[in-house]
């Protein structure tokens, strides 16, 4: 008898841990018309597609599989109209049942067998009555007294009070339910009280602010990384709370990467945004965001998904913007300065062509000017046109201030080089000094990353580089701004 005791014992302990593998959430929604219902999470800034299930002969959609969900938030929709209500799906609770109501989905929410979700919506209703009360006190003080309005306010502290202790007992009580993360992470640390000038203070505060600003939340919870929430709050510390400069940035990302580290998906997600994020910014000197992020995770070894091919890519794309960061001593190139009144027979060998078609040889280096701005054009280029009298424009306007515009034509002896120099004295151009390199020998393509024209790089006088890859449009403004910078 011992012994069939023991095998039922057995049999019932192997159906349980079976039955609590996997996910099978059961969801029956009363004045819902449609058949389908969508299951969705969210993923950094995106929600993407889970599953998709048609109702049921009971009139329930089960979503289930054999394999448990990712821990984290995940979206139910409704069709047509993708109307939705959210689940907090964790890790070894994925059974459950909810009932709701396609006219007040979360008001008319029943969950039985997660605790988790349970307390997300006693929570959301908790909320939605301190709402209504904190309303109906901002409508009463908009027409009472000043001693009215005292006394009003006092009832609104105590309100912000109520939820203040409800989100503490319910993090204290349950915290390694999502639902608590979720309440913690919108729980702001106190400010303290600063003393000095008024801009003293704000700087206090903002330094707080920063440096407390993920105290309540836990970056290396991989659960976070499938919530609407870590993306906005991570966003906000790099986008707001953050200085717009590559060195400040740098900071901040390595301080982030740190943090969510511990957290492979988290890790994978952020490092792989960050990079496109400062791959493709619009912004002037944001390449070095981008070089940093190559040299110090990918190139490393860190980013362990990335195939081969494109980890190279990501290398050599580092390697050539690396030496064209601003602060950087532009690469010196080789050219032949045109002669405007000459003609170009491009049949003729090199040694021909120079003693008879070109000026004289130089190096961008060997331009003696408080500022150069290195000008690459090209005469098809529709672009270059409308930026051709903008650049004369500038040059008029600054030459006399210490800045030099060398400008290189494109064109090489299997192009049309005599459009070059029709261009020059089409638009003006002259005064300045005009380049070019016919037999593509100093590389300068490669050597400034020259995917399209134009191009314009701001040089010092010992041909740093000041700022790179701006319109001519912008050029006067950014000129004076650099030079206003410099002069102080």
């Amino acid at each position: 008898m011992k012994i069939i005791i023991n095998i039922i014992a057995l049999l019932l302990t192997t159906l349980t841990a079976f039955a609590s593998t996997g996910h099978q959430i059961s969801i029956e929604i009363a004045n819902y018309e449609k058949d389908t219902l969508v299951l969705a999470n969210y993923y950094g800034d995106k929600q993407y597609i889970k599953d998709t299930v048609a109702i049921n002969e009971q009139g329930k959609f089960v979503f289930e599989g054999e394999e448990e969900l990712d821990a984290g938030v995940y979206l139910v929709l409704l069709l047509p109209d993708n109307e939705y209500f959210q689940l907090l799906i964790n890790k070894g609770a994925q059974h459950f049942s909810v009932k709701t109501d396609a006219t007040a989905l979360t008001e008319k929410m029943q969950i039985n067998g997660s605790k988790d979700n349970e307390l997300f919506y006693e929570y959301l209703g908790f909320l939605a009555q301190q709402r209504l009360k904190i309303e109906a006190i901002q409508k009463e003080i908009e027409g009472a007294k000043a001693i009215e309005k005292d006394q009003l306010n006092k009832k609104m502290t105590t309100v912000n009070k109520e939820v203040d202790t409800y989100r503490k007992n319910l993090v204290a009580t349950h915290p390694d339910l999502l639902t608590a993360a979720f309440v913690n992470a919108y729980m702001e640390a106190p400010m303290p009280k600063f003393e000095g000038t008024e801009k003293e203070i704000q700087l206090k505060r903002y330094q707080h602010y920063k440096a407390h600003y993920f105290d309540n939340i836990n970056l290396a919870d991989e659960r976070l990384v499938r919530s609407p929430f870590l993306f906005e709050r991570i966003e906000y510390y790099r986008d707001k709370l953050t200085p717009k400069h590559p060195d400040s940035i740098i900071v901040t990302l390595d301080y982030l990467l740190e943090q969510v580290q511990p957290a492979p998906e988290t890790f994978k997600y952020y490092l792989s945004h960050f990079l496109y994020e400062y791959a493709t910014s619009k912004y002037v000197g944001m390449d070095a965001v981008y070089v940093h992020l190559v040299e110090k995770y990918y190139a490393t070894g860190l980013a362990t998904w990335t195939e081969e091919e494109q980890l190279t890519k990501l290398k050599e794309n580092a390697a050539t913007l690396k030496p064209l960061l601003i602060g950087k001593i532009a690469p010196d190139i080789k050219m032949f300065e045109i002669d405007v009144e000459g003609t170009i027979n491009a049949k003729e060998d090199e040694n021909k062509y120079q003693r008879w078609r070109a000026k004289r040889e130089l190096t961008l280096h060997s331009i003696k000017s408080p500022y150069t701005v290195l000008f690459v054009w090209d005469p098809t280029c529709g672009n270059c046109k409308k930026a051709m009298p903008k650049m004369v424009a500038f040059h008029e306007a600054f030459k006399d201030r210490g800045v030099e515009v060398f400008a290189i034509c494109t064109n090489t002896v299997q192009d049309d080089m005599a459009a070059c120099a029709a261009s020059i004295k089409e638009k003006n151009m002259i005064k300045w000094i005009n380049a070019i390199d016919p037999f593509v020998k100093s590389n300068y393509k490669k050597l400034y990353d020259l995917t399209s024209t134009p191009q314009i790089y701001i040089l010092d006088k010992d041909k740093r580089i000041l700022s790179k890859k701006i319109g001519a449009e912008q050029l006067p403004e950014v000129m004076e701004q650099l030079m206003k910078s410099l002069s102080n």
